[in-house]
């Protein structure tokens, strides 16, 4: 890696820094930890603590912000609001923030914060895999017992190995978007807790859904998958790209001890051909919804994050 482009990186918040000097710039392990340390007190990290409300939410609700207990849907066009707890939560776990700054946070969300879909206990999930699959990351993280979560996966992984959102209408094929997001969350539960053998054969089945199609072609037809076409994005929350799919491949491929698959061959070309003469790589398209503050560019600019995602991914595949 050329010089500036590494001290571009590491000239940014301890939440993007510390993951720059473990992963890419060699740091021994207690630089690195030092710099994790100031993610609570520093930048982002102490800016999204301080606007936790009382009652340990954000935005006062669960999945969307709400006033004086009414949600605020978004108007049409506006994109889903980034702001409430769920979203909160998993930007801080994301960042590195040391759980023990969230302090009572996980009982106070226990008392107080209910989903918008049946008022149903934050921490027992609901029905939608996206959503139960990042409140399992988060549980695990926080120490809170969501093993009965863990359990949902399993008991509603479809025949083809995947898992879709949409399963309470009816729909019997997997969707890519759920599938990573639900093999993300079994990942995080099984670097916390060790997992269980059933568990572990949830994740395997689901990542091999995605391999069987490349990471990023239909099974049926060989044609591109839509959401391939799109370039990686940061924060990518919820969204299927090549970048986070082999991002979530090369966490879980150092957990199992294992080589890189070479089906993802395909996604891996696809993430270096966005790779700039000047060794960046730029921001996709940014989803729309609000957010309390900014923490990468603008579409089309060159982003930290991105580069960041795209460098770790390489050099786990290349020195494969």
């Amino acid at each position: 890696m050329a010089d500036d482009v590494l001290t571009w990186l590491l000239d940014s918040d301890p939440a993007l820094r510390w993951q720059v000097e473990r992963d890419l710039a060699g740091e021994p392990e207690p630089v690195w930890r030092a710099t994790r340390a100031r993610v609570a007190t520093e930048g982002w990290g102490a800016r999204l603590l301080a606007l936790q409300d009382p009652d340990g939410q954000w935005a006062g609700g669960a999945f969307f912000p709400k006033v004086d207990g009414e949600v605020q849907w978004p108007a049409e066009g506006e994109g889903q609001p980034w702001t409430a707890t769920t979203w909160s939560l998993a930007a801080l776990r994301d960042w590195g923030c040391d759980p023990a700054a969230l302090a009572d946070t996980a009982d106070r969300l226990a008392q107080n914060c209910t989903w918008e879909y049946d008022d149903l206990p934050y921490w027992g999930g609901e029905v939608d895999v996206c959503i139960n699959a990042n409140t399992l990351a988060s549980g695990v993280w926080l120490g809170v017992d969501v093993e009965a979560l863990a359990a949902w996966f399993p008991a509603h992984q479809l025949d083809d190995g995947g898992w879709n959102c949409e399963w309470v209408e009816g729909t019997t094929r997997s969707s890519v978007h759920s599938t990573l997001n639900a093999v993300r969350g079994l990942l995080a539960d099984e670097v916390a807790t060790g997992g269980s053998d059933e568990l572990r054969a949830a994740r395997h089945r689901g990542e091999e859904h995605l391999l069987a199609r490349r990471l990023t072609r239909r099974l049926s037809s060989g044609a591109m998958l839509e959401p391939c076409l799109v370039p990686p994005t940061a924060p990518s929350r919820w969204r299927y790209d090549v970048l986070r799919a082999l991002d979530h491949l090369r966490s879980a491929s150092l957990l199992d001890g294992t080589d890189p698959d070479p089906r993802a061959a395909d996604a891996v070309e696809l993430l270096r051909a966005g790779r700039q003469p000047d060794g960046r790589w730029l921001q996709g398209p940014v989803q729309p919804g609000a957010v309390w503050f900014p923490v990468d560019v603008p579409e089309g600019e060159p982003s930290r994050w991105v580069t960041l995602g795209a460098r770790r991914v390489l050099a786990w595949w290349d020195r494969a």
